[in-house]
């Protein structure tokens, strides 16, 4: 998510497994697991037939671009005809036009990745009052009805990186790049990490930049704060994709970009997965990050939105895919999907989808 004024709802995991050899024996996988129903309600959209339109954020990040990439590639392995992606170029405004021109071309499915948690809402009405089904990839909508949310567990990327922060700092100010708070990712991430510091390491002081997933905004505001705050011990970047590069390059410029190990070296701690992050810490120039899932993002979008096609239900419980499916306060149904800390330990895993992609 490099770019001069980015916003992104981002923030990778390991590459998911198969469903199994056929839609049938997955939905029943999915049954026995207790976390789906194969009950076909009939209705708008009942037999899976007719074209899926996909509905991006924006284009300007390393995530979304590899996202963008997986997406004919499951919609094929899953047998879903999808059209061309639509890129909202990070307004939300025009996502809801987006939405509304897709819908007019009489698509029988969305998976749309929303920009705004509460703008959306609008799209997602009108979907609904033309009986079409949507799946929610990344970010979950505050308001309107979806089949499912397909996201990791966003408040887990705030406390992973709490927690590999706390061990390294101990005390000291470290400093968390948040998202959008417009985006209940940049609040999710947000409050998981700042709880976390409170509860688990009382002797660490945060200091936050609202940079509102704002490559430029990062940076200018990181600056001011080395400057204000010499001893900063830590960095958490809420969304690498869009980060990553204005932080090394802030670092770099203040003679700060120590590797990691040499003296004066301060910790970060990233969430997406890309390859950019992975070459990072292999350079030791960033310590971790959280692996948010590109791949089966796109996998189980396309897979959730084939199923509510053909009418077919879902229950809260564990998955045959290694996740677990949440029933959300405003009754939507997420598939929280998992989302592993990558460390030097773990970065050439051939199975994390940063690597696959390289």
């Amino acid at each position: 998510m490099v770019g001069s004024t980015v916003r992104n709802t981002t923030g990778r995991t390991r590459r998911s497994r198969a469903l199994g050899a056929t839609a049938a024996a997955a939905c029943a996988a999915l049954a026995l697991a207790a976390c789906g129903s194969t009950k076909d309600t009939g209705g708008a959209g009942a037999g899976g037939e007719g074209k899926v339109g996909v509905v991006l954020p924006l284009l300007t990040s390393p995530f979304w671009q590899s996202y963008n990439d997986y997406v004919p590639k499951m919609a094929k392995s899953e047998d879903v005809d999808a059209l061309k992606t639509v890129n909202s170029n990070s307004d939300p405004s025009q996502q809801i036009t987006d939405i509304n021109n897709q819908l007019n071309q009489g698509v029988k499915g969305l998976v749309v990745a929303p920009l705004d948690s509460a703008a959306v809402s609008a799209g997602l009405d009108q979907a609904e009052r033309k009986g079409v089904p949507v799946v929610a990839v990344d970010v979950a909508p505050e308001k309107g009805k979806v089949a499912m949310v397909v996201r990791a567990d966003n408040a887990a990327y705030g406390r992973k990186a709490c927690d590999y922060l706390g061990r390294k700092a101990r005390s000291g100010e470290v400093v968390q790049i948040m998202g959008d708070l417009a985006s209940v990712n940049g609040r999710d991430r947000s409050k998981a990490f700042r709880d976390c510091v409170k509860d688990k390491y009382p002797r660490l002081k945060v200091l936050e930049i609202p940079a509102k997933w704002e490559s430029d905004t990062a940076a200018s505001q990181l600056d001011t704060l080395l400057n204000s705050h010499p001893g900063i011990k830590g960095i958490y970047l809420q969304a690498g994709g869009v980060y990553l590069a204005p932080t090394l390059q802030t670092l770099k410029s203040k003679g700060l970009l120590k590797k990691a190990g040499e003296k004066g070296h301060i910790t970060v701690v990233s969430n997406d997965g890309i390859p950019q992050e992975f070459d990072a810490i292999r350079k030791g120039q960033i310590d971790a990050t959280v692996s948010q899932p590109a791949d089966a993002y796109a996998k189980y979008g396309m897979y959730y939105i084939k199923a509510a096609m053909n009418g077919k239900k879902f229950r809260p419980g564990p998955t045959d895919h290694g996740s677990t499916i949440v029933k959300l306060p405003g009754g939507n149904l997420e598939d929280q999907l998992p989302a592993p800390l990558v460390t030097k330990a773990n970065v050439d895993d051939a199975g994390l989808w940063g690597n696959a992609v390289r």
